[in-house]
This record gives C-alpha cells, sequence and structure tokens, in this order.
C-alpha cells in the first residue's frame, strides 16, 4: 500500500478556503475546457481533487478510480481518470498561475526598499528515462518564505534570469548558470532598470572588457590577488553579442579557504575522468575563488554584503529538496506529454498551497 499525502475528505474544504479569494473552479474548468459537460466530473473542485489524488497523493490510476468511488465522488475506470486528468492540464496550469499572481512580496530584507529572490530550477526524468525530460523554474522569495514564480518546461527550456516577471527594488540572486550577458541584459530590461542582479560567473563564462574596451584576463587577475580572505572588486563590461551594448558588471572576488579550494578541485579532477576530457588548468586556479557578478551600485552595497546575502541560496536549494523529498514530485510514473504536465502542476499546486500553509505557522509563537 503506498503511503499517501493526498488530502482527506474532511479536510478538502479547509483547501479550498486557501485558493485566492474569488476563484471560480467551476468558471476556469469550463473555459480552459478541462469539464465540458456536467457528466461524472461536472465541477472545478472536485477535479483538483482528482488531480490531487493522482499527483502528490501517490495514487495509481487504479487506486485514484476507487478513491473518487469511495468518496462518491465519481464512478471512474482508469481510462476515465486518465482521460480527465489528461484534458486538464490547462486548468491546472491557470490555478498555478492564479496562486502565484495572488501572493505578495515579502519582507525587506538586509538593504531598505530590497526584495531579494532566488533563481534555480530543478530536474525531472521520466520512467526509464537517462536524462532530463522536464524542468521546474522557480524563484523563491527569501522575505516570505515561499516560491513567487513556478514554471514548467520541458528538457529545452533552459535556465533564464527573467523568468519570472522582476519587481521594482527586487534583487535576484541566481548560480553560475544564469551568468550570460544578453540574460542578464534582457532581466534589467524586463525591470526598467527598477531591479538588480548578483549571480555566480565561472572563469569562462563571460567575455569581460575594462571600461575602456580592452580585454581583460580574469585568470590573470586572479593570480596576482593578494592572500587572505578580504573580498576584492573590479568594475568591468561584459560583451552581449554583435551590435548589442555591452553590460556593465561589477565583478566581486574572494578566496575560499584551502578545504573548500581542494573540494572543488577534487570534483573537477573527477568530473573530467568520467567525461573523458583533459581539465584545464586555468579550472584549478578559478577552484580557489568565489567569483560574483553583480549590477548594483559600490555605494551602499558593499562587497561583503553581497558575498553573505549569496550565500543564502541554499534556501532555494531547500525548497527544491523538499519538492523532492516530501512531495515527490521527482517520482513521476507517467510517460506521455499531457499526463505528464497534469501530474506534475498537480504537484505545483499543492507546493504553493505549503507555502501558504506555512505562514501560518512562522506568524505564530514561538
Amino acid at each position: 500500500m503506498q503511503t499517501t499525502a493526498s488530502v482527506r475528505s474532511d479536510q478538502f474544504p479547509d483547501l479550498l478556503k486557501r485558493l485566492p479569494a474569488g476563484l471560480d473552479l467551476d468558471r476556469l474548468a469550463f473555459e480552459t475546457k478541462a469539464i465540458l459537460r456536467k457528466r461524472k466530473i461536472g465541477d472545478g473542485a472536485s477535479l483538483l481533487r482528482l488531480a490531487l489524488a493522482r499527483g502528490p497523493g501517490g495514487f495509481s490510476l487504479r487506486q485514484t478510480a476507487g478513491w473518487v468511488s469511495l468518496l462518491e465522488i465519481a464512478e471512474l475506470s482508469n481510462p476515465g481518470v486518465h482521460y480527465r486528468l489528461k484534458q486538464a492540464v490547462a486548468f491546472l496550469a491557470a490555478l498555478v498561475g492564479l496562486l502565484l499572481a495572488a501572493k505578495a512580496p515579502g519582507a525587506r530584507l538586509r538593504w531598505a526598499g530590497r526584495t531579494l529572490r532566488l533563481a534555480d530550477g530543478t530536474c525531472i526524468s521520466k520512467p526509464g528515462s537517462k536524462g532530463t525530460d522536464w524542468r521546474v523554474h522557480g524563484v523563491f522569495d527569501l522575505g516570505s518564505g515561499g516560491f513567487s514564480h513556478l514554471e514548467l518546461t520541458d528538457k529545452h527550456g533552459a535556465e533564464a534570469l527573467e523568468r519570472g516577471v522582476p519587481l521594482a527594488g527586487e534583487i535576484r540572486i541566481g548560480d553560475r548558470g544564469y551568468a550570460r550577458a544578453p540574460v542578464l541584459q534582457r532581466f534589467l530590461a524586463e525591470s526598467g532598470g527598477k531591479a538588480d542582479f548578483i549571480v555566480r560567473v565561472g572563469w569562462a563564462a563571460l567575455r569581460l572588457m575594462t571600461p575602456r574596451g580592452k580585454p581583460f584576463n580574469l585568470i590573470g587577475y586572479l593570480q596576482r590577488l593578494p592572500t587572505g580572505m578580504r573580498p576584492h572588486e573590479v568594475t568591468l563590461l561584459a560583451a552581449a553579442g554583435p551590435g548589442k551594448a555591452t553590460l556593465p558588471l561589477r565583478l566581486i572576488v574572494q578566496r575560499k579557504t584551502p578545504e573548500a579550494t581542494e573540494a572543488t578541485r577534487l570534483a573537477l579532477r573527477r568530473a573530467a575522468i568520467k567525461k573523458g576530457k583533459k581539465l584545464d588548468p586555468r579550472s584549478l586556479i578559478a577552484a580557489e575563488f568565489m567569483i560574483l557578478g553583480t549590477s548594483l551600485p559600490k555605494r551602499g552595497y558593499a562587497a561583503k554584503d553581497i558575498l553573505a546575502v549569496y550565500r543564502l541560496r541554499w534556501q532555494i536549494e531547500l525548497a527544491f529538496k523538499r519538492l523532492k523529498s516530501l512531495l515527490h514530485i521527482d517520482r513521476l510514473p507517467t510517460r506521455t506529454v499531457q499526463t505528464s504536465r497534469s501530474w506534475l502542476y498537480a504537484h505545483l499546486i499543492l507546493a504553493l498551497l505549503c507555502d501558504d500553509l506555512s505562514q501560518d505557522f512562522l506568524a505564530s509563537s514561538p
């Protein structure tokens, strides 16, 4: 017997109360054509209940059919459950969007008037797959302690900092996968110049230049830095491509501890052996440093504070870990595109409702 995380029958009304005020599930189901006529599953609440039971509830198609029959919701066959959930993809996706739209920005942290948000993604594979089939892209609001954006794409959906509309005053934080000049430029443009970024930078990720347009040798710069743990910084430009304006960038560098440096170098050597590639010696030099790029000005934003804020990235990693270890979003049982989307969106809905529920505990004492 599977361990289920589905909501008990007497708790489902409480779950519905956590949906945005004024949300009409029936209307949403008909508008998205998840329900075409009131036959068996004839209302949006029952359809949501069905999706949660099959998805994060951990039920198989047969168990789901039996469960809705026991609760006298509907009499469905296994193919009947499969068909209705396949038709519900747009309904579930729209519900994710409405839950996100209802979220208020979190409390201001670290700097007055600034909202700290973390960007990351996680990969999901279908049964028997040896690679990535789906990606969940997320933006995590540190002030509210929950996701402010969730987006589901197939394996071709690349990580990009502009996933999730930036707020005025936002500082978005990403790892080295987001350090691409065109992406960073689009993020700044989309915010109207009212948001900033902090991203980790690989030594070969950007084509860097001095403010006068001369090539900047990052490895040479790192080799000339004095010993010690004091952060260093330099103002540079990053090339964004032919015919495009360069991106002004403040580069902040801090030397790692000897233990952290050796751990990084060991991981690089093992990865090179596994891939059968020769390790670039410049990677071993860069492994000794934490390198960040930011659009934040020097005034009011000290290098040591920016380094400290970046280290908060583990919060979104924990959030994705909870999605996998508690809601089991990584145990995808479906193989087709539509049924996979339905199953995954149901997990995202429950994740957002759990974020909302957690606020009750955070607001309580102690």
